[in-house]
């Protein structure tokens, strides 16, 4: 018999991934790498997302515990996140 905890694993298994921010923008990769290095707003912004993301990771991989309303909510702020991202290299 399969549980709770063990359903979940097999469920979500295949779709956890972290989400690097230049394969969802590839056709930017130049731009994220020159203004990583060039920009310290971006920088910030960029290492904010990365941290971000690599915590929700941690949590779907039971590495690191959390709510799932918590989760939900750390996937909202990186959605934001990749939106501000967005916005930052389509106006530079």
């Amino acid at each position: 018999m399969i549980t709770n905890f063990e359903y979940r694993n097999l469920k979500t298994s295949s779709m956890i991934t972290k989400h690097p921010i230049y394969q969802d923008f590839p056709e930017y990769a130049d731009k994220i790498k020159d203004l990583y290095h060039n920009n310290d707003e971006f920088q910030v912004l960029l290492h904010s997302y990365t941290e971000l993301d690599e915590k929700i990771y941690k949590i779907e991989k039971d590495e690191e515990l959390a709510m799932d309303d918590e989760l939900s909510h750390l996937r909202k702020d990186r959605v934001f996140l990749k939106d501000e991202i967005y916005t930052f290299l389509k106006n530079s």
